[in-house]
């Protein structure tokens, strides 16, 4: 990340390529014992949250990434009623979630408390469902938390993670993938925010077998646009424990009774066509 001349850049030297926004001014800096935490204000949009100088969240596209990472899992599970979210810090996917009725309980284990109290300072729309009653926030190891999760806890497992590097590289591995897979039910789903299908296809295969190998019987990607991240295009990887993935409540996601700014049943059906280097 370079800061210069009021521009916040974000340079992916392996591809050459960058993503830049115009700054009016820092909100917040802080370094937590995990992370370095910055918010700005910026001139198109909205306000900026960076993590180790990388774009976590801005207030104009961040409802897209959230609304991806929730409703469909959501809407493929037969009757979710218990979720998991490890990360998430900023409670914007915490916020979708619940906005499912049927939910019950929506656990969150994020393993830096700086991230959600930036959130609160920085971006009250995202925290407004923490005081939910079926709210549960928690500032932990969330490797170790689903790794002593009694079996058949969840009825989904949701991984809102930074990249694959620092304290979320754990994230990505089989020894992961299998403490989740024994901490769901049958029937039970993990989705996990799987990078960039240009820039990063070899974690999207790599995160494909693991997860295949830890005992899941079929996996998914969606992808979606998201501009602030790296190529402007992203995805989510979904693997199912006794079901299918690719079977969504069509019907139930076309009548949802509250409102998004993203997601439909056409966009989710969509987001399930894969071009031909992806298929490949």
């Amino acid at each position: 990340m370079t800061l210069d001349k009021n521009w916040y850049t974000e340079i992916y030297p392996a591809d050459g390529a960058a993503f830049s926004l115009k700054v009016k001014k820092k909100l917040h800096d802080v370094q937590t014992p995990y992370q370095h935490i910055e918010v700005y204000e910026t001139e198109g949009f909205g306000t900026l949250m960076t993590i180790d100088g990388l774009v976590m969240v801005t207030d104009r596209d961040n409802f897209i990434y959230h609304e991806m990472m929730s409703h469909p899992v959501l809407f493929t599970h037969a009757n979710p009623k218990n979720v998991l979210i490890i990360g998430g810090g900023d409670c914007g996917t915490l916020r979708e979630v619940l906005k499912h009725p049927g939910v019950v309980q929506a656990q969150q284990v994020d393993i830096d408390e700086g991230v959600t109290r930036a959130a609160e300072l920085h971006f009250p729309d995202l925290v407004d469902s923490n005081s939910d009653p079926r709210a549960e926030l928690y500032f932990d190891d969330g490797i170790k938390w689903v790794a002593d999760a009694a079996p058949g806890s969840y009825d989904i497992i949701i991984v809102d993670s930074t990249d694959p590097v620092g304290p979320a590289e754990g994230l990505f591995s089989e020894a992961f993938f299998r403490s989740c897979h024994r901490a769901l039910r049958d029937g039970g789903l993990i989705v996990q925010q799987s990078e960039s299908p240009l820039f990063h296809q070899k974690i999207i295969n790599d995160m494909h077998s693991a997860m295949r190998r830890a005992g899941f019987d079929s996996t998914l990607t969606l992808n979606f646009p998201q501009c602030s991240y790296p190529s402007g295009w992203w995805s989510a990887t979904l693997a199912g424990k006794g079901m299918a993935p690719t079977n969504f409540r069509e019907q139930d996601a076309a009548r949802k009774p509250f409102k998004t700014l993203y997601y439909n049943a056409a966009i989710h059906r969509a987001a399930m066509a894969l071009p031909e280097f992806m298929l490949r």
